[in-house]
């Protein structure tokens, strides 16, 4: 069989994670959640963005890509 460009989908289950947050934080989350709505005219949950928030940090933490890099050399 020949390869194609796009290679096999990873894993995509989901993984559900509880955690707790101080009172600030979930103050601070909900308020994103509000500004994302007044910026994209949709609202989305805080449930709903922090997988996507979390992984913009780790796609832009130079301090881990770093860590990654020499890890994997």
């Amino acid at each position: 069989m020949s390869t194609l460009k796009l290679g096999k989908l990873p894993d995509r289950t989901p993984i559900k994670l509880t955690i707790s947050v101080s009172p600030e934080v979930k103050h601070d989350l909900e308020e994103y959640a509000a500004a994302y709505e007044a910026v994209y005219g949709q609202r989305e949950s805080v449930s709903d963005l922090i997988p996507y928030m979390l992984r913009v940090f780790l796609d832009t933490d130079r301090g881990f890509a770093r860590h990654r890099t020499s890890q994997n050399a």
